[in-house]
């Protein structure tokens, strides 16, 4: 799978889409992001984003998911004036393990749908029992398949998606599984950011819905308790799950992201001049 970049102005953003996904789930907030001027470039992360024919030993460890990022991030940074970051729900936890290495670097992040615990509504009462999987050699034998909502709350989106994951083994919202080898990573990553919380110092606005099914607001208003930045805001959803860049609320998502990508500009603007 190739990056996406959508070719705006000077002030660059990366996006990062969620586990064992692809840059489709982001492309409305990515669309309006590049209409209000900025630069959008949405990489793909080896062994962590899904690529046709891949299986669980394609999956890499977290530390380099990060390392990859951290690349491409510096790519942008030679390239465009600022560069903000973020990403939707892994991609989001993955964005904020980047920044703890940024410091000041980063322009800003917009976290959406952020997970720092799997305990949203709809995780199944045998989630527990994946822990048991990852004993080698069962990590590689074994997924986690993807249900309804499939993080939407929206019935057409929803019906339209279930259709898509019935013909095929992916659609807009990700893979129709989830490998135990990723999930295993993914939580590894956890881990390690809310240890790192306190260290990243970039302007951050949280986005998350009340009703996510995947992980509840209690993720977002822990990094709103522990991260490091001073300029913080959380802004809850009251009409999506968890995919929020493609559900009821997308349009919000999107220019709540806008404006405050525009307002950290603006006063570091200021406060230069």
């Amino acid at each position: 799978m190739n990056p996406i970049r959508l070719l705006g102005g000077e002030h660059a953003v990366m996006l990062i889409h969620g586990l064992q996904s692809s840059p489709a789930e982001l492309l409305p907030l990515a669309k309006r992001l590049h209409q209000a001027g900025y630069t959008v470039h949405m990489p793909h992360i080896a062994g962590y984003g899904s690529i046709r024919g891949d299986t669980p030993r394609s999956v890499t460890h977290w530390q380099d998911w990060r390392a990859e990022g951290l690349e491409e991030f510096r790519m942008l940074q030679r390239q465009y004036k600022t560069v903000a970051a973020g990403g939707l729900s892994i991609g989001g936890t993955l964005s904020l393990s980047i920044a703890a290495e940024l410091g000041d670097e980063i322009a800003a992040l917009t976290l959406l749908s952020a997970p720092l615990w799997f305990d949203g509504w709809g995780i199944p009462w045998y989630r527990p029992f994946l822990y048991l999987g990852y004993v080698w050699p069962l990590r590689y034998l074994s997924t986690y398949r993807e249900g309804e909502p499939f993080g939407l709350k929206n019935p057409l989106i929803r019906k339209w998606v279930a259709r898509e994951m019935s013909r095929k083994d992916a659609s807009m919202v990700g893979a129709s599984r989830l490998y135990l080898p990723a999930i295993q990573e993914a939580e590894r990553l956890i881990v390690s950011v809310k240890k790192s919380l306190p260290r990243i110092t970039a302007p951050a606005i949280i986005i998350h819905a009340v009703e996510d099914e995947v992980a509840s607001p209690r993720s977002a208003h822990h990094i709103v308790k522990h991260i490091g930045s001073k300029t913080v805001e959380i802004v809850l959803l009251h009409n999506s799950y968890h995919m929020i860049t493609m559900d009821n609320d997308r349009k919000q998502v999107a220019s709540d992201t806008i404006r405050f990508f525009d307002r950290v500009r603006a006063e570091r603007a200021a406060s230069r001049s």
